[in-house]
Formats: structure tokens, sequence, C-alpha cells
């Protein structure tokens, strides 16, 4: 465990946020927005759902005053792919989005690659190890 600097929880915090809005709008609205992109809706109801344990992690992280070190720098490894894998998606052929679906996709990856980078920043911040 080590002591979480209040930059590091901050991070945590705002991507906790945005994961859940994503959470609750892919889950609960992948039809009107699969239809709004041109992505499977399948494929945004899964991340959706994905994202609803990963918001409960992140914001569990971000409330601790002290966290473990290795489970943040899955979280950051975590980021870093989503970033990769979404670019990869649209690279792959694999789904055709529209514009909006494409810029979305783009946006979420940048945001989610800055999240990681925040993250990073505030795990090497963070405080010395701490007794469990």
């Amino acid at each position: 465990m080590i002591e979480a600097s209040t930059f590091l929880r901050r991070a945590l915090f705002a991507d906790a946020v945005f994961s859940g809005v994503a959470a609750l709008g892919f889950t609960f609205g992948a039809s009107a927005f699969g239809a709004l992109f041109s992505l499977p809706e399948v494929l945004l109801r899964e991340a959706g759902l994905f994202l609803i344990a990963y918001t409960a992690l992140v914001g569990w992280l971000a409330a601790r005053a002290s966290v473990p070190r290795a489970l943040v720098l899955l979280v950051v490894i975590g980021n870093a792919a989503w970033t990769i894998g979404s670019i990869a998606l649209l690279l792959s052929g694999a789904v055709s989005p529209n514009v909006a679906g494409v810029l979305m996709v783009v946006a979420q990856a940048i945001a989610t690659g800055v999240f990681a980078e925040l993250q990073y920043v505030g795990l090497r911040k963070s405080g010395s190890v701490v007794a469990a």
C-alpha cells in the first residue's frame, strides 16, 4: 500500500466520473447510441457493463488515502490498453462508424489516454509505502 497523493486521487475520481457517465449511457442507451454513431449495439452495451465494474473499482481507489500500488498501476495500464484498443478497433475495419462515431471513439480514446498519463504522474507523486 502507498499513500495516495491528492493528484492521484483526483485523477482517479475524474476517471470514475467520466467512466460512470459512459457506463450508464452505453448500458442503458446502447440502442440510441448505436444508431447515432453507427456502432454495434452489443459492443456499446458490453462496454457499458464493463465500465460499471471499472467505475466502482476506480471510485473505490479514489476514496482511499492509501491504495495498493499494483492495483493503481493496473488501472494505468488498462487505460493505456483501452486507448490503443479503441484506435485499433477503428483501423481494423471490424466496425463501420459514421463520422460522429469515429469522433466519439477518438475523443474517448484521447480522454482515456489522458487519464492514464495523469494517473501515472499521480502514482509517481504518491508517498511512501504504508503498513496495511
